[in-house]
This record gives structure tokens, sequence and C-alpha cells, in this order.
């Protein structure tokens, strides 16, 4: 599913684009994970002011209210001036003077929803559970440390979990644990200081190059522009199980926690 690097490409490659373009008229197709929360004939004339991200969302902010979007599992966002007639796995779209915003999802876990505002109850329900950005100047590492050692779970499942920091996805947790020499399976409570220091700054090393990478293309990711995503070649735990570690040759191994595949070289991360 497209995770934090794909987020911040998919804004990236439309968000200036886009930004003070009028509403002209919403298409909404087949029902997607929540329902859209207004009528869509109250969007048109609208402008959009700015796209910004939070976690896995992304903020359409318009001159009266906003629109978040998710993804989801397999959903990709397209603009351009002009696209083909949409297609049964088209359920969203934004037209407007510069250009065609598409929300194409086959399993349609994505979802369009309005919100008044940020602080609003209906965005709030899905943003204010979030934790701390990862690429910002606000993930701190003594009290990334300080988070760590209040939760006696394994710290991949923290990581995921978005509570402590936001956004560092399955492929990237992996790789994540791997550049600090982390067991996935190591409580958090357990990591010491310098330890924690280490996976902060793997968390930030990771996340900036995959973003640099066009994120990662495992199936049919794209960016908004239609371009794939490399992070995937440079990966060196993620999806190599059975091969050697590119640093000591290990074969790699892979486990199940919580329902996701981990992956991780037993010599590398011994604890």
């Amino acid at each position: 599913m497209p995770e934090l690097p794909e987020v911040e490409v998919t804004r990236r490659s439309f968000a200036d684009r886009i930004a003070g373009a009028l509403v002209l008229s919403v298409r909404v197709g087949k029902p997607l994970r929540w329902a859209l929360g207004c009528d869509p004939v109250e969007l048109a004339g609208r402008r959009v002011v700015v796209v910004r991200r939070r976690g896995k969302y992304l903020l359409i902010e318009l001159d009266e209210g906003l629109l978040l979007v998710h993804l989801g599992m397999s959903g990709s966002l397209a603009f351009a001036e002009s696209l083909p007639p949409p297609g049964p796995h088209d359920h969203f779209e934004l037209l407007t003077d510069r250009g065609v915003l598409r929300l194409h999802d086959p399993r349609r876990f994505g979802a369009v929803v309005f919100a008044p505002d940020e602080a609003s109850s209906e965005a709030q329900k899905l943003l204010g559970h979030l934790g701390v950005e990862p690429l910002s100047d606000d993930f701190d590492p003594m009290r990334f440390y300080a988070g760590l050692h209040l939760r006696n779970t394994a710290v991949k499942q923290v990581l995921l979990g978005g509570e402590l920091v936001v956004g560092v996805g399955n492929i990237y947790c992996s790789e994540a644990l791997f550049g600090a020499g982390i067991r996935p399976t190591m409580k958090a409570s357990r990591i010491s200081r310098p330890r924690a220091e280490r996976l902060w700054r793997a968390i930030r090393e990771v996340l900036a190059r995959a973003v640099e990478a066009g994120g990662s293309t495992l199936r049919d990711f794209q960016s908004a522009e239609g371009r794939s995503g490399y992070f995937q070649l440079q990966a060196m735990v993620y999806g190599r199980e059975g091969l050697p570690c590119h640093v000591c040759a290990t074969p790699v191994r892979a486990i199940k926690q919580g329902q996701r595949s981990t992956f991780f070289c037993p010599n590398c991360q011994k604890s």
C-alpha cells in the first residue's frame, strides 16, 4: 500500500500545479471506505489554496473547507489537463480550470472526506491520533526514546502503530530497523538511548531517500504524473527473504508480525 514516501511523492507531483485552481465540478463513483460527507455540488466554485500532507493523508485546502484524501491499499492520484474517460476503478474526480484530479482505487479502501477545517471533528477523527511527522523538526530523538521506553511491545509494532511517529510503514520500518541494527521483535522499552538515537536517525534517512527515489512501486504505484518509484531497488532487507545480506552475506529472514511480513538480517540485527 502507499506509505508516507509515496504519499509525499504524490503530493509533490501535483501540489504546485493545482494550487489556485477553481473547482468546476466533482464526480463521485462507487462508494469508498468513507463517504465524502457533503453534496459534491457544494464544492463547485471553491478554490484550491494548497496541498499538504499529514501522515498518509493528503490535505487539499480549499478557500472554504478541506478535502482529506487517503490512498488506502491500492489507490493512486492522477492530475492532468485532460484524462481519458473514467474507468470502473476511478471513483473520484475533482474537475478544475487547471486540470482533472482523479482517484484510481481498484480495492476501494481509499477515501476522500470533506471537513470544514483541520480542527473540526470530521478531520480530527482521522488525524487526531497521529504521531509526530518523522521528517519534521518536531521529531525529537529524546522524546522518541522516551516514547519507546513507555511501550512494552515489539518495536516494529510500535512504529507501525503511528501514535509515536507517523508514517513509518512496513517497507520503511524494516529498512530503518536494519539500518539501526535492531531486531524487529525486540521490545521497544528495552532499547537503550544510543540505539534509540540510531533508530531515530535511520528512520529519517530511509524516508528521505525513499522520497528522493520516488517511493516504492511494488505493484502499481505511480505519482500524479504517472511516474513509478525506485526505492525498492535500494532495499537492504525488504522483499529479500533468502538472499544474502548486503553487509554480511547472511540470508535475510522473513517473519510475520501482526499479519505483516517483516524482513531482517539475523546477524546484523541480533537484538
